[in-house]
């Protein structure tokens, strides 16, 4: 029988991928996303019979295989990408999560959706256009999200002849946009996802090219952001008091560790109490466990009744997070209403939602050319700009460069219950110093 430890290991060796897609319109991102599918062989047969017979009732002499990720009825129509689309595959080297995202200017909103939990991204170029506005925009927004890879597909090589010099120029200069947005690992593919070369099978057309197909790179890059390998931390979901015969004095307290691990007999704080207690015992899937890790769904029992509830989050004594009432964040805004200095709030930060206030909007970014602009007064969607909001209760909130899941919230209108605002904390880009705003303490009520 295995132990614990080995069981850990052996969790930890099982690797999964999450990915997203994002190109300019006619790209070829939907194309290149359905030729990864069906050649790997990822495609059902149903599945691909369907999209054949819509391709023959269009007069296309193939399957026109963008029509595998492109679902909705306008989508089809107009042949572009509007929704996110998640589609789940594995070969036999790793399991793979793909967020196919919209290439359209309007459609930032759900790039960023797609590419919140993305350990990489793959940005598509025309080879006939190079590098454009809306390829930077991609690059910035990834470079935002931290997405620790980034892969640039160079597609339709075939329309340039496959020629060496066109893929090294585009590379060249997009390389040197992302490094400077602090994206930490560049690399460059040239395919064609109609033919399909490099996508999943080596191009017999460009024999100088020795790297990796855009399939054995996703096999084989290493998934660098570790849950296991941050502080730990778990917000508690929900407390369970059964209080029945059997259980007369349980009091265990549910819910998903966002990241690291928890050992029975672990000091840990509780916030934003402050209050500090011993790990007693651990329960998963109905038994008890020495250790658990992310994203591991447990309930831990302590050895101090403390007052706890939904919303608290529990870190080692060793390493918890700081607690803060202003939260300096980058937000991009996903609603159509406008975000504007005063508006009243929701900030929802793991399981824990307080009341809150923009108190300010020190600047918008054009992502354009990354200039800021200044004191914009409000976003609008799609805008991506730095905010400071006061909450009504401390937070025990992690910058996003250390932790993407804790150091993450929504800003979230208390009227309706509608998303406005996807929330990073802390500064921009990797590459930027860190700034701090000062926070004005006049005019607020909490």
């Amino acid at each position: 029988m295995t132990s614990t430890t080995e069981q850990f290991a052996d969790v930890r060796a099982t690797t999964l991928l999450r990915f997203a897609t994002a190109g300019s319109v006619d790209d070829g991102k939907s194309t290149l996303v359905g030729r990864l599918l069906h050649d790997s062989k990822s495609v059902l047969t149903d599945q691909l019979e369907a999209v054949e017979a819509v391709s023959a009732q269009r007069g296309q002499d193939a399957p026109d295989l963008a029509l595998l990720t492109d679902g909705l009825r306008a989508e089809r129509e107009q042949g572009i990408t509007i929704d996110v689309a998640y589609r789940y595959f594995a070969t036999a080297r790793r399991r793979f999560i793909l967020a196919d995202t919209p290439g359209h200017v309007q459609y930032t909103r759900n790039m960023v959706t797609g590419a919140s939990t993305a350990d990489l991204a793959v940005v598509l170029v025309d080879a006939r256009n190079g590098v454009i506005e809306q390829t930077r925009r991609h690059a910035a927004v990834a470079a935002l999200l931290r997405v620790p890879h980034v892969v640039l597909a160079v597609n339709k090589m075939d329309l340039v002849g496959y020629e060496e010099k066109v893929f090294a120029a585009i590379a060249e200069e997009f390389t040197a946009y992302a490094s400077d947005l602090g994206v930490p690992e560049i690399t460059a593919i040239p395919i064609s996802a109609l033919a399909g070369d490099n996508v999943v099978e080596p191009s017999a057309h460009m024999d100088w090219y020795g790297g990796p197909t855009v399939l054995e790179h996703l096999e084989t890059v290493p998934v660098s952001h570790d849950l296991t390998a941050c502080p730990a931390r778990f917000p508690v979901q929900y407390v369970i008091r059964p209080q029945t015969a059997e259980h007369p004095d349980y009091r265990g307290y549910a819910g998903q560790i966002a990241s690291g691990v928890l050992r029975v007999g672990e000091a840990v704080t509780v916030l934003p109490s402050g209050r500090t207690s011993v790990i007693e015992g651990i329960d998963a899937l109905g038994e008890s466990v020495d250790i658990a890790w992310a994203p591991q769904s447990v309930t831990l029992r302590l050895t101090d009744d403390i007052d706890i509830s939904r919303g608290d989050l529990i870190a080692p004594s060793s390493n918890p997070p700081a607690t803060t009432q202003d939260v300096v964040a980058t937000v991009c805004h996903v609603a159509d209403q406008p975000l504007a200095v005063g508006a009243r709030v929701l900030l929802k930060h793991t399981t824990r939602t307080v009341k809150a206030i923009v108190k300010e909007i020190p600047s918008r970014l054009t992502l354009d050319d990354l200039s800021q602009h200044p004191d914009p007064g409000q976003l609008v969607a799609n805008d991506i700009g730095r905010v400071v909001v006061r909450t009504a209760e401390p937070l025990a909130l992690d910058t996003y460069a250390d932790s993407r899941r804790t150091g993450s919230f929504l800003l979230i209108d208390p009227a309706d219950g509608t998303t406005l605002a996807a929330g990073m904390a802390g500064e921009s880009f990797a590459s930027q110093a860190r700034t701090t705003v000062q926070a004005d303490e006049e005019g607020w009520d909490f």
